[in-house]
């Protein structure tokens, strides 16, 4: 499993765990010290994301989706930061 983490303009933390095979997320766990309402919106991208295509474009969209579907609020990072960690995170 990899890991990687990204320091976003304004000084937010991002964390990503990935486990990667076959071009694809096998597992993914994100933490640091953004803010997402609701919370458990980061579960669903987790989960969103699992057997995902390692694709830095496709996983932004994918995040913004589920954002714009649960009308959540990120702040602190945005979907293609998480993307970049991600992509980082399985190399």
């Amino acid at each position: 499993m990899g890991s990687a983490s990204l320091k976003v303009a304004g000084g937010k933390l991002l964390k990503a765990s990935v486990q990667a095979a076959g071009g694809r997320i096998s597992s993914l766990k994100i933490t640091g010290d953004f803010f997402l309402h609701p919370e458990e919106t980061l579960a669903e991208i987790e989960s969103a994301l699992a057997n995902h295509l390692l694709n830095e474009s496709a996983i932004t969209a994918t995040i913004s989706s589920l954002l714009q579907k649960n009308n959540a609020q990120l702040i602190g990072a945005a979907p293609q930061d998480f993307a970049k960690v991600i992509m980082e995170a399985s190399k």
